[in-house]
């Protein structure tokens, strides 16, 4: 998988278009010229979500009334073009200049970003570690979009119902109405339970623990049902706990059941590397994390989705950076942003370089100086 070309038309401050080598690129310049905003384009037009804003809508250019991304993907043989059109209310999405719906959209091109924000999968909150796993689920299981935003459909209902339930002088006249809602969470909440499962086994088992030389990372699905009855039927437990808990859920007015309230178990020697690891620690954990789901992805498609790592020399220390690099050489293609020159001086050689100011890729005038002199 490689993205041959990206523009951007209206989006924050970005001017031009850039051309990626198919291994390692490295943005650099000074800060507030618009690298991030580079790689949050080739994420957001992978993912249609960017990972610096839950409102992608807010990269519009200040009085435009829309912003457009145009990529061009190479897949082996095939390439194809990419666009996202973003407006104040709406993502469209199309293929080679045809609409198509996110569904059909989502996958012709995929990536994973190492960012700042991201370190929240192993020191912030669980539903930023469901949402690691999720996007990792979907990334080899593509139909599980579809399960999954039925089960968050279904329970927005059910917590709608709740609320009114509890607010009402007779609450337990809903009962029947909320138990049909149950009954479709259960067939949903077990499909979404069996993915991500699924899926943690094959993370597990791809994990590099001698990478940086750190501790073993382990991860462990923490299902909110653990400890309530045999996981092994999750249905019937899930069923179970539903009807259990129904009355109490009508009173508190929203849902306490389902894989909506579980987590994801980050380990680094036996320890939750949330409360006792260091930040140095953490950040190789998420590495370590990160390049797991890329070997999944590998074996699922004997393709390397696109690495992204926004503010390389903030995030890592230069041993860690000189052994990330090479591990991806000759895998997969590499985009990283760096506010040092001597970042990009230093891997030149072996990477397409592009110095950003104001928004678009400038000549480096010490490179034209130097070549003068020769």
């Amino acid at each position: 998988m490689h993205l041959q070309r990206i523009e951007a038309v209206n989006f924050r401050n970005l001017t031009g278009a850039i051309e990626f080598s198919p291994g390692l690129n490295v943005i650099y310049g000074q800060n507030a010229q618009g690298k991030s905003s580079w790689l949050e384009t080739v994420y957001l037009l992978a993912t249609t979500k960017s990972f610096r804003t839950s409102h992608p809508r807010d990269g519009i250019r200040h009085q435009a009334p829309e912003a457009m991304l145009r990529g061009t993907v190479a897949r082996g043989n095939l390439t194809k073009d990419l666009q996202l059109l973003l407006t104040s209310t709406t993502k469209q999405t199309f293929i080679n200049g045809k609409r198509e719906a996110a569904i059909r959209y989502l996958g012709n091109l995929d990536a994973i970003a190492f960012t700042a924000d991201e370190m929240d999968v192993v020191r912030g909150a669980p539903d930023a570690r469901r949402k690691f796993l999720d996007r990792g689920v979907f990334g080899t299981l593509p139909s599980y979009l579809g399960t999954l935003n039925e089960y968050n459909r279904v329970l927005k209902q059910k917590n709608a119902l709740l609320r009114e339930a509890s607010d009402a002088p007779d609450p337990l006249k809903f009962l029947p109405l909320v138990e049909t809602w149950n009954d479709q969470l259960v067939a949903l909440g077990t499909e979404v339970y069996l993915a991500r499962t699924g899926y943690l086994a094959k993370l597990q088992a791809a994990l590099n623990r001698s990478l940086f030389q750190a501790e073993e990372i382990k991860v462990r699905y923490k299902s909110s049902l653990e400890g309530k009855g045999d996981l092994s039927d999750y249905a019937g437990l899930l069923r179970e706990r539903l009807s259990l808990r129904l009355k109490n859920e009508i009173g508190i007015g929203y849902s306490l059941v389902g894989p909506h309230r579980d987590d994801l178990e980050i380990l680094a020697d036996g320890h939750e590397i949330a409360r006792f690891g260091s930040s140095g620690q953490q950040r190789s954990a998420l590495l370590i994390l990160d390049l797991a789901q890329m070997t999944v992805y590998h074996a699922a498609f004997e393709e390397y989705p696109i690495f992204l790592i926004d503010d390389l020399d903030a995030e890592l220390d230069r041993n860690r950076i000189g052994i990330l690099l090479d591990y991806l050489d000759g895998k997969a293609q590499t985009i990283v942003s760096t506010s040092k020159h001597s970042i990009a001086d230093r891997y030149r050689h072996r990477a397409a370089t592009f110095l950003v100011q104001s928004g678009g890729v400038v000549r480096d005038e010490r490179l034209v100086a130097g070549e003068t002199q020769k």
